[in-house]
């Protein structure tokens, strides 16, 4: 079924519902007009480029998932969009992601705004399609928004979160003297003066560097979670096998920029930086900590990546979530990056994800596997 083909209904405010915000009435399409979508993306100041219609394709060219973005029209005119696949499973069993795990955020496009009331309308809508459930991890500076529409909702579970964002505005001379700490800023020269060399690629040549790097950092973090490390990286590998970074290089092309830090002749540290609207997202990261670490590696290929944002007028920086780790976070803040609490939302009808996560904790605590904080 064509977009413009594609049915519309109406979702009302409902009497006496569980939120304490009150929906309002909004009209839903589904799926997105590309076009629309494309424009509405790039006038939104916050969007991100995991939230663009490009970033789908990335997502249905797995063969895992099929568009199901829906576009939300409300009362007063204006529009929405929220970014969602469907899993290729049939029926009511199948889920709706915005967006799945290890896919970076979703959550609503809106070149006028986010409001509770539009979110709470988004809720009502996702509680009533043909799916056994719904996730949404949404822009992490709508975080407190989402949390004022979830409260008092039975069938929303959500799982506290924080992410990173730097603040661009002034350009990069302000953001290098006003926002980063000055050992950051003592990091970056101590990295340039150990001849650390940046090659910065968008074709996808550098893939299987990053990648090769992305395992090194799998058996690290193992060992810091006491998991097992064939365990590791049998997990990671089914979350981000290397045909996944083939296809996001592929079909992003200048949009995503593979970045290896070179130090004498060997692969140091890695990043994956995505562009488009009007924002840059630092989605991922690897190195091999015994090279990078003592050159600050890793500094250098964030301050290039910030450097090349600013210059193309990016709006914010985002830096990724930050998870329950301390030195994560105490990391990120030295580039001047702020954190943001925000959640992620399971919507079911049947309480799948709370049995689902009892499970994987038991298996967590028979394997010994622990979260750590540091």
């Amino acid at each position: 079924m064509s977009a413009e083909s594609a049915p519309i209904r109406v979702t009302h405010a409902r009497i006496g519902t569980a939120s304490a915000v009150r929906a309002q009435p909004v009209t839903v399409r589904t799926p997105v007009p590309r076009e629309l979508w494309q424009s509405m993306h790039d006038a939104d100041p916050v969007a991100m480029p995991t939230q663009a219609p490009l970033w789908l394709d990335c997502l249905t060219a797995t063969g895992k998932y099929r568009d199901a973005s829906r576009l939300y029209e409300m009362s007063d005119g204006r529009l929405a969009i929220l970014p969602l696949v469907r899993s290729r499973l049939a029926g009511p069993v199948a889920t709706l992601h915005s967006l799945p795990p290890n896919w970076g955020w979703g959550g609503l496009v809106a070149p006028q705004g986010v409001d509770e009331a539009l979110i709470a309308a988004v809720m009502d809508d996702l509680s009533e399609t043909s799916a056994l459930r719904a996730h949404v991890s949404p822009n992490a500076l709508h975080g407190s928004m989402w949390a004022a529409a979830a409260v008092g909702r039975k069938n929303v579970t959500a799982l506290p979160c924080s992410a990173h964002v730097l603040d661009l505005e002034g350009g990069f001379e302000r953001v290098w003297h006003d926002r980063f700490k000055s050992a950051t800023r003592t990091a970056v020269r101590r990295a340039e003066k150990a001849g650390v060399l940046v090659e910065t690629d968008t074709t996808g040549k550098l893939v299987p560097v990053f990648f090769d790097l992305l395992l090194q950092s799998i058996d690290r973090w193992a060992a810091q979670h006491h998991e097992p490390p064939w365990l590791s990286r049998i997990r990671h590998r089914r979350q981000d096998p290397i045909a996944k970074f083939h296809t996001i290089a592929e079909r992003m092309g200048e949009q995503c920029e593979v970045s290896v830090a070179w130090h004498q002749g060997e692969p140091a540290a890695a990043t994956i930086v995505l562009r488009g609207g009007a924002n840059a997202h630092y989605s991922r990261g690897a190195m091999n900590e015994s090279l990078a670490g003592p050159v600050k590696a890793n500094c250098l290929l964030h301050k290039l990546a910030i450097e090349s944002a600013c210059r193309d007028g990016c709006r914010y920086y985002y830096m990724g979530g930050s998870g329950t780790s301390k030195g994560l976070a105490q990391f990120k803040s030295r580039f001047g990056a702020h954190a943001y609490d925000y959640a992620e939302y399971w919507i079911e009808r049947i309480p799948v994800y709370r049995a689902d996560a009892a499970l994987r904790n038991g298996v967590k605590r028979i394997i010994g596997f622990r979260d750590t904080a540091d």
